[in-house]
């Protein structure tokens, strides 16, 4: 589907905009979704317990939540460029200072709050938000998931890429590697500076406040189940993402079976986040995200009940890969109908960090768990349990916009 060429007041270059935004979103989640392949090297080489690496992963999914919303809100008063410039600077600055973390602290502070803030102030919730403001209202569904699907594309591609870099250069130098693919993040954000005044709007903005905005989000019911809701995506999705090689290896599977069952999540998610935003921008974003939640559970489920071999790694792989990310493009949308696109990357940023809250506890328990215990399966349990509240407490969202915005002429 092409994405509208249609002007706004400063005529982007919307292909362009497009193309930059899903390169940003490439870099900045590749990295990122990497982390858990160097959980067995440095925890090997610095002679660290899990719940050390996992608890900086924890902190630096925390700290991306936290700093999201600040990120969103100078995102929308100064621009996207100048935001991302600062996010990609605090992320190659964390990625270099962690090669030489001998400490649990240096570790947290370079891996976990450095790292943190970097992908905050860098990640894909700035770059949906741009597009939000660019494209037009019938095509931001399918916006949105073009921009989630590059970020799983990261995934994809950097996972791999991780694996065989660590294996033949070291830890260490695979770090430097990223940190230069880091670095250009600032030349591509250049297409899409811009803020939120410079909306495309089919009317003009109204004169809200982003304190009356942030106001009238929680004052709103479906804004507050929409972002508690979201907590368990977060909660899923960082707890596989770091956990589920160690949790493949300790079943006696060749680590390499880690590596490919996080490249193969990306490659499935490219492919359902472009399915999310074609069937959010038609049917129920609500009970659509029901669906996946319910499917999410079901998938766990089946996995730690049946014998772990390659061919379950991969099927699992395959099957919550579709439902990954996933989520994204219809959480979003429903943000932008609700509000409108002028204050979104605000918005999205609050319900973000509630993700990131359900990240820091779900890799931060699952280290802490099975140090415990020396095993996953309570921590598999509960996210099985979260994904059925999810799916019950996105139902009674109602898809519409705010009283506000109903009273005006469609954006």
């Amino acid at each position: 589907m092409t994405i509208a060429t249609s002007s706004v007041r400063s005529g982007p270059n919307i292909p362009l905009v497009i193309a930059c935004g899903c390169l940003i979103a490439l870099i900045s989640f590749g990295p990122r979704s990497a982390m858990g392949l160097f959980f067995q090297p440095m925890t090997e080489a610095r002679d660290w317990s899990r719940e050390i690496f996992a608890l900086a992963i924890a902190i630096q999914n925390l700290v991306w939540g936290i700093g999201q919303p600040v990120a969103g809100m100078m995102a929308d008063r100064y621009g996207t460029w100048k935001t991302m410039t600062i996010g990609a600077v605090l992320y190659a600055t964390g990625l270099l200072l962690m090669i030489d973390a001998d400490s649990a602290v240096a570790l947290h502070v370079s891996a976990g709050v450095l790292i943190g803030l970097g992908i905050a102030f860098s990640s894909f919730s700035l770059v949906l938000a741009a597009f939000g403001r660019t494209v037009s209202p019938a095509q931001r569904s399918i916006a949105f998931g073009i921009g989630t699907a590059s970020g799983s594309l990261g995934q994809f591609l950097f996972a791999p890429l991780g694996g065989a870099l660590i294996a033949n250069i070291g830890w260490q130098d695979t770090l430097l590697v990223f940190m230069g693919l880091v670095a250009f993040i600032p030349l591509f954000a250049i297409a899409l500076r811009g803020k939120s005044d410079h909306s495309g709007a089919a009317v003009p903005a109204s004169n809200q406040k982003l304190t009356e905005a942030v106001a009238e989000a929680f004052g709103t019911r479906g804004f507050i189940l929409l972002t508690i809701g979201f907590f368990v995506c977060g909660f899923h999705v960082a707890f596989i993402t770091v956990h589920l090689p160690p949790y493949i290896a300790d079943l006696g599977l060749d680590p390499a079976w880690g590596a490919t069952a996080i490249a193969l999540i990306g490659l499935c998610n490219i492919v359902g986040s472009l399915a999310s935003g074609y069937i959010g921008g038609r049917y129920s974003k609500p009970i659509f995200l029901s669906l996946i939640y319910l499917g999410r559970s079901i998938t766990i489920f089946a996995f730690i009940m049946l014998p772990v071999t390659p061919v379950s790694v991969l099927v699992f792989s395959g099957v919550m890969g579709l439902l990954w990310l996933s989520t994204i493009p219809p959480t979003s949308g429903l943000v932008a109908v609700m509000f409108g696109p002028r204050y979104m990357a605000t918005l999205f940023g609050f319900v973000f960090l509630s993700h990131q809250i359900g990240s820091f506890l779900g890799v931060w328990l699952g280290g802490k768990i099975y140090d415990e215990t020396g095993s996953y399966d309570a921590i598999w349990w509960c996210g099985i349990v979260l994904g059925i509240l999810a799916a019950l407490i996105h139902l009674p969202i109602q898809e519409k916009p705010v009283p506000r915005l109903a009273a005006e002429p469609a954006q």
